[in-house]
């Protein structure tokens, strides 16, 4: 091996060893305390981080050992178990994420608008028919994986794992099928989730500088000013009164509402707001790395070029060891506090 090959077989072992320790901290910190139930963000924070898991275990570590070997050493048959688990994650994490994203734009509505009532995905049973759902589907584009699948020999010292498929019309027939319904869609239904997470996240700021402005000056210009005289004020009935030396200022009611505090958000809205944040951080990655990933993957199938599968496969697995230290941060459980 050259330099340049020690140092992408370096690179991938640095990518796949994040990527074990994130997604292993991510699934850890999800899972409920003795004294919890199970949550539906818990859910779905396990099932992205074992999704993930997949790919760093199966996938990422065989490749890593593999380039550090310089061959593909492992056989045909796990060849075919690499590409059939590769697939089986990726589509898993693409619905994963969006579940997520749709999950939290809901946590969001409903803390900022509906002072935190009940959304739809906070029911366990229907995100548990969900992620079946999305397992089933990653299910079926991977089994052909295992149909489709060799070790090619091009010389004794350099054996690869690639997809040969039968014939050009059973891959015109797969990867437009596997692109739009394993990527395209779910990748437009993140987009479209972050977005609106954004617009309402800058809706509700302008909303409360709104209020805070109008409390501001609603305060500064609810007394008349007559000049120096000792003001003393009471409450003691429907009206508010201020007396001022011998005579009596009643005001109106909306005069005494005006004056209190703009109304705040339900208390958990400050956390809803960071989770939200972090989902609009992990959307923009994953929007950003998996369509580079998907252009370059099209390119290759229309001209072979092993530089396009190399840089697809590390702009994929980059993924995978950067979203779950933005989710943990997101959720504030990046560290550990232990206390006796």
């Amino acid at each position: 091996m050259d330099a340049t090959e020690w140092i992408e077989a370096f690179v991938r072992g640095l990518m796949c060893l994040l990527g074990i320790l994130g997604n292993n901290w991510l699934c850890l910190r999800s899972l409920p305390g003795p004294k919890s139930s199970l949550r539906t963000n818990e859910v779905l924070f396990i099932n992205l981080a074992v999704s993930n898991l997949i790919t760093n275990y199966l996938v990422d570590l065989p490749d890593t050992m593999a380039d550090f070997v310089g061959h593909w050493f492992l056989g045909e048959a796990y060849c075919c178990v690499v590409q059939f688990c590769s697939d089986l994650s990726e589509t898993s994490s693409v619905f994963s994420t969006l579940f997520i994203s749709v999950f939290w734009y809901q946590k969001l509505v409903g803390s900022l608008k509906r002072g935190g009532a009940p959304v739809q995905l906070d029911s366990l049973r229907l995100i548990a028919c969900l992620l079946a759902g999305s397992w089933t589907v990653a299910v079926l584009f991977s089994v052909p994986q295992l149909l489709f699948l060799r070790v090619d020999s091009g010389n004794e010292s350099h054996d690869d794992c690639l997809e040969i498929f039968p014939s050009q019309t059973a891959r015109q027939t797969y990867e437009p099928l596997y692109l739009t319904f394993a990527n395209a869609l779910p990748i437009a239904g993140i987009a479209f989730a972050s977005i609106q997470i954004v617009i309402t996240l800058l809706r509700n700021q302008t909303r409360i500088q709104g209020l805070t402005s109008d409390h501001h000056n609603g305060t500064a210009n609810s007394l008349p000013n007559n000049g120096p005289s000792v003001v003393h004020s009471s409450i003691s009935s429907p009206l508010y009164q201020v007396e001022i030396g011998d005579s009596i200022v009643r005001a109106p009611p909306d005069l005494k509402r005006s004056s209190q505090p703009p109304a705040k958000p339900s208390p958990g809205s400050g956390t809803q707001v960071r989770a939200a944040k972090s989902v609009v951080a992990v959307a923009t990655v994953f929007v950003v790395c998996w369509v580079i990933h998907l252009l370059l993957m099209m390119a290759s199938n229309i001209h072979t070029s092993s530089l396009a599968l190399e840089l697809a496969s590390y702009i994929g697995s980059s993924y995978t060891c950067i979203i779950p230290y933005i989710f943990l941060y997101g959720v504030k459980k990046l560290s550990c506090s232990c206390r006796g």
